[in-house]
């Protein structure tokens, strides 16, 4: 009885290669934002934004009258705010997924974990843009319904840019915690918890020199806005603009780096 062999030539290779995982990103690109434009929950972080902006303003030249206040200035108040709701949709974007048990699914779709990684990346620094082009548009508003004046402009530019470089590396800040927590009540609550209530009381606790390298503190230096509670000490070693971006965004990249290593060495459930 003659025997049939069948000989099966594979036509493709059976390892995948960094190549193989770029040509997915702008995929993954495309699948983030159609998760961050239909799920309702960030479309109100942004609503949130705008309205703090607006409100900070308003109240803050309505009820002060003891200083001569500039919209200039006072636009950028709720600038901290609108960072911590960027670093809030970071998170979201990856612990939403690992807690509904979506994780899986979207890395069988594109195994290259980088990948991920990159676009979640991406589109939470996108979204922190916005929002702080949001938040100041908000802002500048409330200002001049407070009755303010619009001060000297010309140093505008370059705060709006450091402010924004600000609200955009905070939420990749976010992702990075996302991985890192996995969980969207842990990791929501801590950043609250941390940039509200800890770093303040280590700023006030730890030696100027040190309590300049906390992140929330490198981030607000970058907006420019004098603090009530300076001390000569502390302005003394205050870090410039340039320095305050490298501080921030260095814990931010060692944020992601940990998340992504914890991303690629964990089960995906």
């Amino acid at each position: 009885m003659a025997t049939t062999v069948i000989s099966i030539t594979r036509s493709h290779p059976t390892t995948r290669t960094n190549a193989d995982g770029a040509a997915g990103v702008p995929a993954a690109l495309r699948s983030e934002w159609i998760k961050v434009s239909t799920v309702r929950t960030y479309p109100i972080l942004l609503a949130l934004t705008v309205l703090s902006g607006l409100v900070t303003s308003w109240a803050t030249g309505t009820l002060v009258k003891d200083e001569v206040l500039f919209a200039n200035e006072v636009f950028l108040y709720s600038t901290v705010l609108t960072a911590v709701f960027a670093s809030i949709t970071g998170i979201l974007l990856f612990t939403s997924e690992a807690q509904h048990g979506t994780l899986a699914g979207v890395l069988t779709s594109q195994p290259a974990r980088w990948v991920i990684v990159f676009s979640k990346s991406a589109i939470a620094g996108g979204a922190g843009l916005l929002y702080g082009i949001a938040g100041m548009t908000g802002g500048f508003s409330g200002s001049l319904l407070a009755g303010l004046e619009v001060g000297n402009t010309s140093a505008l530019p370059r705060i709006i840019a450091w402010s924004l470089l600000f609200t955009t590396a905070s939420g990749v800040l976010g992702v990075g915690l996302g991985m890192i927590a996995r969980n969207s009540a842990a990791a929501i609550s801590g950043l609250l918890v941390w940039s509200l209530v800890v770093e303040n009381l280590l700023r006030e606790f730890l030696h100027a020199s040190v309590a300049r390298f906390l992140p929330f503190n490198a981030g607000n230096g970058l907006l420019n806005i004098p603090a009530t509670n300076d001390t000569p000490a502390r302005k003394a070693v205050q870090l410039s603009s340039i320095e305050n971006a490298l501080v921030f965004g260095g814990l931010t990249a060692v944020a992601v780096a940990l998340g992504t290593l914890l991303l690629y060495r964990r089960d995906t459930n």
